[in-house]
């Protein structure tokens, strides 16, 4: 019998919540302990995981946690590594699940290594840009640490005055989140950056973000840095002489409404996007304000042609006491059209897929699903579709003047098609 033991941080302070029990991973089941239920200031983990004393089921169990782990070669990579079936999320968590999304954080076993954080030198830097997610795989074992998502990703701790980058150790969170480009798809992390950019200006809530560049002028040498939202700088509290960052609780579309990792694309007509919204009005602290941020990303992601804006990719984020909850900042902003990928959207709009088919009139079919006025859904679209254009223009001239020549080829492919979809 295996039992890993589950946290979270509240206020600074790991709180133990409960167990995931069973024989391996098909039997796997969560259960709240006694004292966390009976403690003045219980919350759900989750939104699909409410407060309750019986176990919950190995389905409703792998939901949540699985998908707290990374996606496609890395997790193969760590399968690989560790000698077990990739499909065992509950071995691998057991390895990676001291640094997850969140505030969560997994442990089997006694004790905890002590927190602390080792400086990356030049050098290493540019070797995490070189070996791609060869090299993201191997921090990833190193230190323990869970990101989701298919891509090359690891945490690191960023001191911002000293422009110096350090390895997290043990407890120690990470600050940021590294991404390598991607072999296949030239120029991603500039087209993810003019992207997001772009949406700042047009008045989307963004992750922070910037580049990467051990050389400026070459594509396989750039990384993606964006700040995590979900940690806070702590006045107080320090490791190896830098300020910890404290956990914040957030959890991703999918985990909420228990919609498996496997399934983050909308196949079949299923209502993902109603019970986005949904979602939103239900559990948002301010959801007419949040309802109208979800809907300004989905119709930038439509009109720059990321259709790659699954599920996993919209977030809630809790306040500290875990009592508020809050749409996240926008991330993993992506212009996937321009590199000829799949023109499936990841979920229907008004009933069609294909985002070449996909139009204004879609979006407002789309109103009467997702409880928002047809005059509203159409007044915000025809307003960010007056913006669109002169937004990516300006955001790649923003990037040429910074020395990144190529940004202006870009932005003018993501224009082309933003014209042809309206």
């Amino acid at each position: 019998m295996r039992e890993l033991n589950v946290f979270i941080e509240i206020n600074g302070r790991q709180i133990f919540v409960g167990q995931i029990v069973g024989e391996g991973y098909l039997d796997a089941r969560f259960k709240y302990c006694k004292e966390y239920l009976t403690s003045s200031n219980a919350m759900p983990i989750s939104i699909s995981l409410q407060l309750q004393e019986e176990y919950f089921s190995a389905s409703q169990t792998k939901n949540f946690f699985e998908s707290l782990l990374p996606e496609g070669f890395s997790r193969k990579a760590v399968a690989e590594w560790m000698k077990t079936d990739e499909n065992d999320y509950i071995s691998i968590l057991a390895v990676l699940g001291k640094e997850c999304l969140g505030a969560i954080k997994i442990i089997e076993g006694d004790g905890d290594e002590q927190a602390a954080y080792v400086r990356l030198s030049e050098e290493k830097v540019k070797a995490l840009a070189a070996e791609g997610a060869t090299k993201s795989t191997e921090i990833l074992i190193e230190t323990h640490l869970s990101l989701t998502g298919a891509t090359g990703k690891v945490g690191l701790y960023y001191n911002e005055a000293e422009n110096a980058w350090y390895l997290p150790k043990g407890d120690a969170p990470s600050t940021h989140i590294v991404k390598q480009s991607h072999v296949r798809l030239k120029q991603i992390v500039i087209n993810e950056q003019l992207c997001m950019k772009a949406a700042k200006r047009m008045g989307i809530t963004v992750s922070d973000s910037f580049i990467i560049c051990p050389d400026i002028n070459a594509d396989e040498e750039l990384l993606y840095a964006t700040a995590r939202y979900d940690r806070v700088l702590s006045e107080t509290d320090f490791i190896d002489g830098l300020q910890r960052p404290y956990r914040l609780h957030q959890e991703d579309f999918a985990q909420a409404l228990g919609i498996f990792a496997a399934e983050k694309y909308e196949k079949n007509p299923s209502g993902y996007m109603a019970r986005m919204f949904d979602l939103i009005r239900n559990n948002s602290s301010s959801p007419l304000e949040d309802q109208e941020a979800l809907l300004r990303m989905i119709i930038f992601n439509y009109l720059i042609g990321n259709t790659d804006c699954h599920v996993k990719n919209f977030s809630l984020l809790y306040g500290k006491d875990l009592k508020s909850k809050r749409l996240a900042p926008a991330y993993d902003i992506v212009a996937t059209r321009v590199y000829k990928t799949t023109p499936e959207m990841s979920f229907f709009i008004g009933g069609e897929l294909d985002i070449e088919k996909i139009n204004r009139n879609s979006f407002g079919k789309a109103a009467s699903e997702i409880g928002i006025s047809k005059n509203l859904v159409l007044r915000i679209f025809d307003e960010m579709a007056n913006e669109i254009e002169k937004s990516i223009q300006a955001a790649g001239e923003e990037l040429c003047n910074a020395g990144f020549m190529n940004a202006k080829g870009i932005g003018k492919a993501i224009n082309e098609g933003v014209r042809r979809r309206l």
